[in-house]
């Protein structure tokens, strides 16, 4: 997962929704939105590569959202980083308590920022940092950098994302995540991948031959545990692949 905005709203019918992009290769296979046969209670998509997931809904209004941290300079960990919120979803410590345990073993894994938590509570680790951070009110946005690094993308879908808030409809949250303008050279930030691979970053949406946004996915979390999560695939240059809508009471 690449781009996270979100909106926490302790107390709110609402408190929780979310706009989250996925960007991979095409070519790393995964499976869309669904319950997990192994895993009762848990609707991902599925990595079948590593067998993780970016993304997912649990038990008890439980939700758990991944980004990996961008340095081409880090060397590749031993474990998958997409374990850890199917971690989380299917097992029973609180928030605070799994992301300090986490914490203690974020060296197993590459960079990453684990975002979860459930209708009462929000909780972030970023692995840099080390210390599990609690949420107030706001809305934020998560890259693939700390939580609110001012990229532009960032930046700009936290907006949208502010002006979907008056009157929150599904349709207007995936178009957000559809807008693919990338930014101006002079306002690129420099993550060590070069301007050519800044440019194509630098987009909420990104569509490309090889690489691209992989999965749109919006979230909405209501006081009393339900959920409402629906997600469009994309293919090669955002060939539109097809959308699963699941309510969860």
């Amino acid at each position: 997962m690449c781009l996270i905005v979100f909106a926490w709203r302790p107390g709110h019918p609402q408190p929780l929704l979310m706009a989250a992009n996925r960007d991979e290769f095409y070519d790393r296979p995964s499976l869309p939105l669904a319950e997990w046969p192994d895993v009762p209670g848990l609707i991902a998509g599925r990595d079948q590569q590593a067998g993780g997931t970016w993304l997912g809904i649990g038990p008890q209004g439980r939700f758990a959202a991944l980004t990996n941290i961008r340095d081409p300079r880090q060397p590749p960990r031993g474990r998958s980083r997409g374990e850890l919120p199917v971690q989380y979803l299917s097992g029973r410590l609180g928030p605070q308590a799994f992301l300090r345990d986490v914490a203690q073993r974020a060296g197993d894994y590459s960079g990453f920022n684990l975002l979860l938590g459930d209708p009462q509570q929000l909780w972030l680790l970023n692995s840099r940092a080390g210390e599990p951070m609690q949420l107030t009110q706001g809305i934020y946005g998560l890259s693939n950098a700390e939580l609110d690094t001012p990229w532009p993308k960032v930046e700009k879908a936290k907006a949208l994302l502010g002006e979907c808030l008056i009157r929150p409809q599904i349709p207007s949250l995936l178009d957000l995540l559809h807008d693919d303008q990338q930014v101006e050279d002079a306002r690129l930030p420099d993550t060590g991948v070069g301007l050519n691979t800044e440019r194509l970053l630098s987009s909420i949406f990104i569509a490309t031959h090889s690489y691209g946004t992989r999965a749109s996915t919006v979230l909405l979390v209501n006081a009393d545990g339900s959920q409402t999560l629906v997600e469009r695939s994309y293919g090669s240059f955002g060939a539109h692949l097809g959308e699963v809508r699941i309510e969860c009471p």
